[in-house]
């Protein structure tokens, strides 16, 4: 298998700029809304513009957090990786605010004390290197709860940044939940899925659902490839998990669901899995991980881990994807997890590791001046 990454270079930054054409007043290392990206379509000269192949997505399971304890290892993994771009979720960081006044999920709160003191322990981590790299555009709940954010190396225009998947309106998703990159020749998709849940009548099954259902009616709609990413919570094939029996008979307390279809770990249950399967199905998706990785890994195959102390103690789930259209199957170099064990080593402090994929150059790109870029 081809080697994953190259190395940073020595001064550890790529040297080409953003156009300033695509700069918005205010413009920040932590701050960046919708947005639309000039010289998208090429550099001019007949060739097509370059676009990011290799990503990382990862739940961070509080971004403030791991900025406050884990910054350090995480920043010489993504030194060392050198992703193109970065999609988090579970940030857990509220939008900007006051109480009972409308919210801006596109921006950090910092109307209190607490608030500014947060804020600038990201500003301060996200203006050393490598992270002074990238453009980040967030989508943020309402409190410290959910919310996903997207890195991008400042060299690479979007065409379009949005935060629902009605790509046409200016809302974002209830909780801060997806964020859509658009380029020339592909949409990145970066989601944390809603957990299940183990009660029908706390209205998970139902909110979990209605989710899946959206996902569905969204990848029979794209108008481009799709490179799908993030916490999609759900464990697909019985391979996808350490301990099938385990996950497959979990209880909440001993409640049993009344639908056989909903019982078990949320994220493996029979309704779950098959919903995800018919996505992948209509979709026409690739799992990038599993299309490299047939065999089962049993220390290095998952992407959360359980506690651990207590029962979940090495009880293990691939919940976090790269899912890619068919249409670029044939340029995946690799895709890989970056935690191994029951100790959580490479998880960051997060209880999910994270993941990377590589593609390789579309034949427009190797081609200087093709005229039309090939998937």
């Amino acid at each position: 298998m081809k080697r994953f990454f190259q190395p940073v270079p020595k001064d550890g930054s790529p040297s080409k700029k953003r156009h300033a054409a695509a700069a918005e007043p205010g413009d920040g290392p932590a701050s960046a809304g919708a947005a639309t990206g000039a010289g998208a379509g090429g550099d001019g000269e007949g060739r097509p513009a370059e676009e990011p192949r290799k990503f990382l997505t990862w739940n961070a399971n509080s971004l403030l957090l791991r900025m406050k304890s884990d910054w350090p290892a995480f920043s010489q993994l993504v030194a060392r990786l050198d992703p193109d771009v970065i999609c988090v979720q579970e940030v857990r960081m509220p939008a900007a605010g006051s109480k009972g006044a409308p919210k801006n999920p596109s921006e950090l709160k910092d109307d209190t004390s607490s608030s500014r003191d947060e804020k600038q322990v990201v500003l301060r981590a996200l203006s050393t290197s490598p992270f002074k790299d990238y453009r980040v555009w967030w989508s943020l709940s309402d409190s410290k709860y959910a919310g996903t954010a997207m890195f991008i190396k400042k060299k690479f225009e979007p065409k379009k940044v949005s935060f629902n998947l009605d790509r046409t309106s200016s809302k974002h998703e209830t909780d801060g939940r997806v964020i859509i990159a658009e380029f020339e020749s592909f949409l990145l998709l970066n989601t944390y899925a809603p957990n299940n849940g183990w009660k029908e009548e706390e209205n998970s099954f139902q909110r979990r659902r209605k989710w899946d259902k959206r996902m569905l009616e969204f990848v029979q709609h794209v108008d481009k490839p799709l490179i799908w990413c993030g916490d999609l919570n759900v464990s697909h094939e019985e391979i996808d998990v350490s301990h099938p029996d385990f996950f497959s008979s979990a209880k909440l307390n001993g409640c049993t669901p009344p639908n056989q279809e909903d019982c078990g770990q949320p994220g493996f249950t029979p309704a779950e899995r098959r919903r995800f399967g018919n996505i992948l199905f209509q979709g026409k998706l690739v799992d990038a991980y599993r299309h490299l990785h047939k065999e089962k890994d049993i220390d290095g195959g998952f992407s959360w881990s359980g506690h651990p102390i207590g029962k979940y103690r090495g009880k293990r789930m691939r919940i976090d994807y790269f899912l890619v259209s068919e249409q670029l199957k044939d340029r995946i170099i690799s895709c890989e997890m970056h935690g191994r064990g029951i100790e959580l080593d490479g998880f960051y402090g997060s209880d999910h590791c994270p993941v990377t994929l590589e593609l390789s150059k579309a034949v427009a790109e190797e081609v200087p001046g093709h005229p039309n870029p090939s998937i």
